[in-house]
């Protein structure tokens, strides 16, 4: 008897990415046979999975990898009761997909959508890892200062920016390549050096590029997948968490003498004399 845990039985019922299924399961609003899981447990054949009421079932459907050329003002959202303008509406797909990632509501370009809650979770662990491109107009005339600057990073969002690619196209335009998804990164960017922003498109993500009109979608081929495949197992595998500061030993022996050597007799209080006197701010 095979059993699943629920969050991957959930992705690869294409109800949501593994990561977005914790989030559900931590909600309490995943039930296996009436019951709310903890987080870890496993679905077995003949378990009823319903996610806030509704059964989830696991057909084993064909994956579905899409590229799409999300215009201005849809919103990268699956939730039709909270956005009209949402991704998912516009595309009308046949079956349940969703995006990986997102763009601003005010950017158009490429965007991936499947069924395929495994790849959602790899491609979100190597974010930081793969190429996203996009062009850029702005508001005004761009110097070389600018486009220096853009490319050794922009302080933003309590953090520097990561040193990026960055071409000028044009007296308003530039190309510009991220490895990271900051927060409306590159608008945050622009602000930073008093330019705005007036229109943004991706071109690019990864090995796939945006070659179909506005509003309109296909599937990502079988050679663009293995590539992608390749590359996000690449960069997992590459990856390496930051390393915990290392304490010196010299250090904490001298804090602890010094620590031990106070006096840690409590001090007596002052005897009340009767008398107070306000205290006032100095300015």
């Amino acid at each position: 008897m095979q059993l699943t845990r629920i969050n991957k039985y959930l992705s690869e019922a294409g109800f949501c990415s593994r990561r977005e299924a914790d989030k559900l399961i931590d909600q309490g609003r995943v039930t296996i046979n009436g019951e709310v899981p903890e987080m870890g447990t496993k679905v077995a054949p003949g378990d009823i999975v319903r996610v806030n009421g509704k059964t989830i079932i696991n057909q084993d459907e064909k994956p579905v990898y899409i590229a799409f050329n999300k215009p201005v003002g849809i919103v990268c959202t699956t939730d039709s009761g909270v956005e009209k303008d949402n991704i998912i509406d516009f595309i009308k797909y046949p079956k349940r997909i969703f995006p990986i990632g997102r763009l601003d509501k005010g950017s158009e370009g490429l965007i991936f959508l499947t069924n395929d809650g495994d790849i959602v979770n790899k491609i979100l662990r190597a974010s930081n890892n793969h190429e996203k491109e996009y062009v850029v107009t702005v508001n005004k005339p761009i110097s070389s200062t600018f486009i220096d600057r853009m490319g050794m990073g922009i302080s933003i969002l309590d953090t520097v920016t990561k040193k990026c690619e960055v071409e000028r196209l044009g007296n308003y335009d530039f190309r510009i390549v991220l490895t990271q998804g900051l927060n409306r990164q590159i608008r945050r960017m622009c602000e930073a050096l008093d330019y705005e922003v007036t229109s943004l498109k991706r071109v690019r993500i990864m090995n796939v590029l945006l070659d179909i009109p506005v509003g309109e979608w296909r599937d990502i081929t079988e050679n663009e997948l293995n590539t992608i495949n390749e590359m996000v197992t690449n960069s997992i595998k590459t990856y390496k968490a930051p390393e915990p500061k290392k304490r010196n030993p010299k250090y904490d022996e001298e804090k602890a003498e010094k620590f031990h050597s106070k006096d840690t007799k409590p001090k007596e209080s002052p005897t009340f004399s009767g008398k107070s006197k306000s205290r006032r701010n100095k300015s």
